[in-house]
């Protein structure tokens, strides 16, 4: 009789990956590869995406050098296709494979290496090995020499320690190749700090910061979200003796501070995030750097994918295929709902006023509301497009498509305020079901809207059908009425007036993109055109016309004085056009204020 599952021992580790920094100034990894066990005419792979990140990236690209041996003898690997190889070996003899990767993406999605700091992602050096990916993976993870000049360096990852130094640097044990892929590894002379999150101990690592960080100000502000996402899915019982368990027992936030950048990835047990240095909490200030706020919503929003999207996931997603696109419709519920409670966790945590959550959401609706393609895709549409549309943006992108993300957020803001309206419960519930009915994996939209008639007692298919399946707007006014919040309509911004996006800078106002509809696309405006001035009729009868040079759309203001029209001058290829270009009037944005602070309350009170 075989022992009691809790009390076998591991099985051990039958594929070996030793990672070296070969040459920190060249950019490369060393990897060497050992297969205890391989099949005849062994094949390996690298992915070509990444999950979280719905993009072939072709990682394989950086891979260089590729050799094989078996005890003395050359083993010769043969490339089938762009990412993987067949190497000619015999079965059940240790192979030994060996590959550079050249790493300069500072992204959080593949790999770095330089001089003061390294990072990879498993998909970016790790091949896949045919056959045994459901086997465990070792990792070495070799400390590199000093380099002068510069400090010793730590590691970090959330992968299990077999046998490290006090520094980090050593063996770690993934359960299978998924696991491998999803526990990044963060190496460099880090800020680093540890604290305890409902008896789950996490850490906490900042690259790139710099002497006026506040280390203290920041654990204390991700602990109080990460406390406010546990109880969110598990109540306040959550990690108290008898009190359910969360889902995971480690987790480890990676940030890497740069002058500019920002994003994030998820993974299961950690995540990847990227902020510029100036969004960071600073020693001493009396308030902190409007871009803090957006830095705790991307903390936010990347741990409540711990639940939402790496362990609750799309269907589609039960088995990830690491070679090709990975198709499904429902990344308007883990990306987009997962949008919505970023920021609504951010104000039940404390971290945000009733005020400051309003801007937020403000902003969200205003972007969905100004993008043409709301009105030609529906949310479900892009987000089987992300491949081919979201994470491949051009100047078409906002006339094309919607972002599942901020259209996602709003969908579930309508579902969860129609939920509360009709004094059904809320969105809260609907998540904890789909949680607790699915024990924590792979669903399908019929769960959703499953989930949704449990908790409000009645179909809400005609809301799935209108909001996700459609281009109908969505009935945000009456909605944000009913739980005490007003809209005003403002007027809208210059560029929002006109139907542009535009880039100013040294002087000059480039066309970035030109919105559908608008009065720049009327008068002949297209992307990469450069505003170079406008024309007037004359002041006075005999006079020439009066033109003017600017260098923001703001300047506009200032020449046009009463007039609505004017000539657009413009350099397009070289050419310099004259285009007429008529100021339309009207034109409003949304504004929201709390009108009756008690029923905001009910939404939005800290749990």
């Amino acid at each position: 009789m075989a022992p009691p599952a809790a009390r076998r021992r591991p099985e051990a580790a039958a594929l070996h990956y030793r990672v070296e920094c070969a040459d920190r100034h060249a950019h490369l990894f060393t990897v060497t590869l050992t297969i205890d066990k391989p099949a005849a005419q062994q094949r390996v792979s690298l992915p070509v995406w990444i999950p979280g990140s719905y993009l072939v990236r072709e990682f394989a690209k950086n891979l260089q050098g590729l050799s094989a041996t078996q005890g003395r003898r050359a083993a010769l690997p043969e490339q089938l296709d762009k990412h993987s190889w067949r190497i000619d070996c015999v079965a059940g003899k240790p192979l030994v494979l060996r590959y550079q990767v050249c790493a300069y993406d500072h992204s959080v999605r593949t790999a770095w290496l330089d001089a003061d700091r390294g990072f990879f992602n498993g998909t970016s050096l790790c091949l896949r090995v045919e056959g045994q990916t459901d086997r465990p993976h070792a990792l070495e993870v070799v400390a590199p020499d000093p380099l002068a000049g510069h400090a010793t360096w730590s590691c970090a990852t959330a992968l299990h320690a077999l046998q490290v130094d006090a520094q980090g640097f050593g063996r770690y044990r993934a359960a299978d190749y998924d696991e491998l892929a999803d526990s990044p590894v963060e190496m460099g002379a880090f800020w680093s700090a540890e604290f305890d999150v409902c008896g789950v101990p996490h850490r906490f690592v900042v690259a790139g910061a710099t002497a006026s960080f506040d280390g203290k100000k920041l654990i204390e502000d991700t602990r109080a979200i990460c406390e406010a996402e546990m109880r969110f899915w598990h109540g306040d019982k959550v990690g108290r003796k008898g009190g359910p368990k969360p889902p995971h027992d480690r987790y480890v936030f990676m940030l890497n501070a740069v002058d500019d950048g920002y994003g994030g990835l998820e993974h299961r047990h950690s995540t990847a995030l990227i902020c510029t240095r100036r969004d960071l909490p600073q020693l001493g200030a009396r308030k902190q750097p409007e871009g803090y706020t957006t830095l705790l919503g991307l903390i936010s929003h990347e741990y409540f994918h711990t639940w939402n999207v790496k362990r609750l996931r799309p269907i589609e997603f039960a088995r990830y295929d690491y070679g090709h696109e990975n198709y499904t419709r429902l990344l308007w519920l883990f990306e987009g709902f997962t949008s919505y409670y970023d920021d609504l966790l951010l104000r039940r945590a404390g971290r945000l006023d009733d005020a400051g959550y309003l801007r937020l959401i403000n902003k969200t609706i205003n972007g969905v509301l100004q993008a043409p393609g709301r009105l030609v895709q529906s949310v479900a549409d892009a987000s089987f497009d992300a491949w081919v549309k979201y994470y491949r943006q051009d100047e078409q992108t906002p006339n094309s498509t919607i972002s599942y993300y901020t259209k996602g957020a709003l969908v579930a803001m309508c579902f969860d305020l129609t939920l509360r309206q009709e004094g059904k419960g809320s969105l809260d519930d609907v998540m904890r079901l789909l949680w607790q009915r699915s024990e924590g994996g792979p669903i399908a939209e019929a769960d959703v809207a499953q989930a949704l008639q449990t908790v409000g007692g009645r179909s809400y298919a005609q809301e799935i059908a209108s909001w996700v399946h459609s281009t109908d707007e969505l009935p945000l006014s009456d909605l944000l009425r009913a739980h005490g919040v007003a809209t005003l309509d403002d007027p809208a911004q210059r560029a929002q007036e006109l139907g542009l996006r535009v880039a100013e800078a040294n002087g000059s106002v480039q066309v970035k993109v030109v919105l559908r509809g608008g009065a720049a696309e009327q008068a002949g405006l297209a992307a990469n055109d450069e505003w170079i001035g406008i024309e007037l009729p004359p002041a006075r009868r005999g006079q020439p016309p009066q033109a003017w040079r600017i260098a923001k759309l703001d300047d506009l203001a200032l020449y046009l004085g009463p007039h609505r029209k004017m000539t657009a001058l413009v350099a397009r290829d070289r050419r310099l056009l004259r285009l007429q270009l008529t100021m339309p009037e009207g034109l409003t944005t949304w504004r929201l204020f709390a009108k009756d602070p008690a029923l905001l309350a009910r939404w939005l009170a800290p749990v």
